[in-house]
């Protein structure tokens, strides 16, 4: 096993193992935030691909492409699966409204792992290695936070207006970042 190798299990685990948690307990919900994230991981996995010397080939865009479509199914699944309560006491931002997706959550994470490790494991015997970048695990992140962020901006509970982040422009109302 390559240094790199580790070093990318490594921050994988890390990661996954850090959302896994603020999955499982009740979290303030900011619906900038929930937006934040993935953009961040994106841009960030992008750059990291963008000075990646391997060449891509047919074996790797058919791996991303499975493995993008797991990871998406399990995002829209954890954003349905999110909880909502309504706390008495605002936090410091004044944010009433806290999500979680419970220890089901968490689990699909699990699940995610297992899939992507077997994947980059059936992946690599097969001439795709661009599965185990750290570009293309951001970017997969990147679009399990994605998924999860789009089903929760449409599920956030009806309250007022700063408990949703609801803005009134041109007689459109947006909820997040999404335009009604």
């Amino acid at each position: 096993m390559s240094v790199q190798l580790l070093a990318n299990v490594l921050l994988g685990v890390a990661l996954v193992g850090f959302l896994g948690y603020r999955q499982a307990t009740w979290q303030y919900l900011d619906p900038a935030r929930i937006w934040r994230t993935p953009m961040i991981m994106a841009i960030v996995g992008v750059v990291v691909l963008a000075q990646t010397s391997a060449t891509v080939t047919t074996t790797d865009v058919v791996f991303l492409g499975i493995e993008a479509l797991i990871t998406i199914g399990v995002g829209l699944t954890m954003g349905t699966i999110t909880r909502f309560r309504t706390v008495a006491t605002p936090d410091r931002k004044g944010r009433t409204i806290q999500s979680r997706t419970g220890w089901l959550g968490a689990s699909l994470w699990i699940v995610l792992i297992v899939v992507r490790i077997g994947l980059d494991v059936l992946g690599g015997h097969l001439g795709a290695h661009l599965l185990t970048s750290t570009g293309t695990i951001l970017l997969v992140l990147a679009l399990n936070r994605a998924a999860r962020a789009l089903v929760i901006d449409q599920r956030i509970p009806r309250g007022d207006r700063g408990d949703r982040g609801d803005q009134t422009h041109g007689g459109r109302t947006t909820r997040g970042m999404m335009v009604r």
